[in-house]
């Protein structure tokens, strides 16, 4: 939520002029409270702005900074009882819609902040913020057309906004149009070369249309720059096992088991990748590892069994394919899907 309050907080901060607007008994604390604003003293600009609204009650200028310092301290119920206040005495002013609908999108009322930034959309149209938050409601809820339609009228504003064209692609990619989430990716990577997980973003959308290679070289420039992170390092290590190099893959693999022990998938392309490279033992117990992380996915269970065979182990053997089988048939019968993995 960072990045948008910032940029609301930068651009609509009070100039000298727009204070003079303010009524002077409350300009003092006005002033002080901006400055404790601008500087992150967020505690600080709400005791200065409750003294300036105090003074000036019927300050609309004074409200909204109060609202702002609000939303940036983290104080929701406030920011949203005096939203709520501020929107019935201004019904036509867009930034206490705009606030309040933040404030609502910050405490998860994701219909109410919907509501709220569309009524400030109808109030000052062809505004950057207002698209870009409108946009961050609908992502949040996975509601990815609507937002790629704000994220376009976002970037026709500001086409320059690198972020913009990242989750306008990514709207883009979770709504089956994978090669205009491309062509965003690529403006990112021509705007702001460096901005993180865009060489990832870019390698998904690359994977999820099969071309493997133009993905590894993707992820491989992006694990550069993040060897830590551990999607990352997953993804890149298994698409290089899709594509049957299971020695180059197994090393990331390994780094992203490590870095996320908690993910079944990591530790099921991890046995599967060890068992290629002939470590048949390690593999058994990284797939033993996804067996207990998601026990419903019957992938893993199959892969052991093979592999216990290998290992001597017939009657363990037996009782994991017959496992396999038992998970396979469950899930046909509730209508799932029983794997969508190539054992």
């Amino acid at each position: 939520m960072r990045h948008f309050l910032s940029y609301i907080l930068v651009a609509t901060l009070v100039s000298a002029a727009y204070a003079q607007a303010v009524p002077t008994q409350a300009q003092p604390d006005l002033t002080q409270g901006q400055a404790a604003l601008e500087s992150g003293d967020y505690a600080g600009a709400i005791a200065e702005l409750e003294k300036a609204q105090e003074a000036a009650p019927d300050s609309l200028e004074v409200a909204n900074r109060l609202l702002m310092a609000y939303l940036e301290a983290g104080a929701l119920d406030k920011a949203q009882h005096f939203g709520q206040e501020a929107t019935e005495r201004w019904p036509k002013d867009p930034d206490a819609h705009h606030y309040l609908g933040l404030a609502y999108f910050k405490s998860g009322n994701l219909p109410r902040a919907l509501a709220e930034l569309q009524q400030a959309g109808r109030l000052r149209q062809n505004d950057f913020g207002t698209h870009y938050d409108t946009a961050l409601v609908h992502l949040a809820g996975g509601h990815y057309s609507p937002a790629a339609t704000e994220l376009e009228a976002a970037a026709k504003i500001k086409p320059n906004h690198p972020l913009t064209h990242v989750l306008l692609g990514r709207a883009y990619l979770n709504s089956n149009r994978t090669l205009q989430a491309i062509e965003q990716f690529r403006t990112v990577l021509r705007l702001a070369p460096d901005t993180p997980l865009a060489h990832y973003h870019l390698g998904f959308a690359y994977a999820s249309m099969g071309q493997n290679q133009q993905a590894i070289s993707e992820y491989e420039k992006e694990v550069v720059r993040a060897p830590d992170n551990r999607e990352v390092q997953y993804q890149l290590g298994r698409v290089l096992l899709d594509s049957g190099d299971s020695k180059s893959a197994l090393p990331h693999l390994q780094r992203a088991a490590q870095l996320d022990p908690q993910n079944p998938d990591a530790a099921y392309d991890l046995g599967k990748a060890l068992i290629s490279e002939g470590e048949t033992g390690a593999g058994a117990a990284a797939l033993q590892r996804a067996i207990e992380l998601n026990p419903a996915d019957p992938s893993p269970h199959f892969l052991l069994a093979r592999a216990l065979a290998k290992l001597g182990q017939n009657e363990e053997s037996q009782k994991e394919m017959q496992r396999f089988a038992e998970l396979k048939r469950s899930q046909v019968t509730s209508g799932g899907m029983a794997t969508g993995r190539a054992h």
